[in-house]
C-alpha cells in the first residue's frame, strides 16, 4: 500500500476528515475531531501511526517486528507505527479500521448521534 492508497482508504471510512495540524509534512485523519491515523509525508518508507488495543498491539509487534513497532512519538501502549511496504494490504486496512473503531468507541453518544443527523 502506498501513501495515496492509505489516504483513499482512510477517507473512505464514514465521516473521516483530514488536516495538517502539525505542519505540511504530517497528514492526520480524524473521526469526530479525534485522530485515528497520522502519517509523515516526508518519511520513506511510508509509515502510519494507528491506535490499537494494547494486547493486539503487542501481538502485531511480535508477529511483524520490522514492520510494526511501538508508536513513534505516541503513547506506546495504545499506538503502533506501521511501515506499509511489504505488509499485506488487507492487514493494513484491518489495522486502519481497528484504529478508527477504537477511537469512535470513545466518542460520547451525543457526538455520535450528531454524525448521523
Amino acid at each position: 500500500m502506498n501513501l495515496e492508497e492509505l489516504r483513499d482508504y482512510c477517507l473512505s471510512l464514514p465521516h473521516v476528515t483530514e488536516d495538517m495540524p502539525f505542519g505540511e509534512d504530517f497528514l492526520v485523519f480524524r473521526i469526530c475531531n479525534r485522530i485515528f491515523a497520522l502519517t509523515n509525508l516526508e518519511r520513506n518508507p511510508v509509515s502510519v501511526n494507528l491506535k490499537c488495543n494494547p494486547e493486539r498491539a503487542v501481538e502485531l509487534r511480535e508477529e511483524f517486528p520490522n514492520k510494526i513497532v511501538a508508536g513513534y512519538h505516541m503513547n506506546k501502549k495504545h499506538w503502533n507505527t506501521v511501515f506499509l511496504d511489504g505488509l499485506p494490504p488487507i492487514l493494513i486496512k484491518e489495522m486502519i479500521q481497528h484504529s478508527y473503531d477504537q477511537v469512535l468507541a470513545k466518542v460520547p453518544k451525543k457526538e455520535k448521534e450528531e454524525l448521523i443527523s
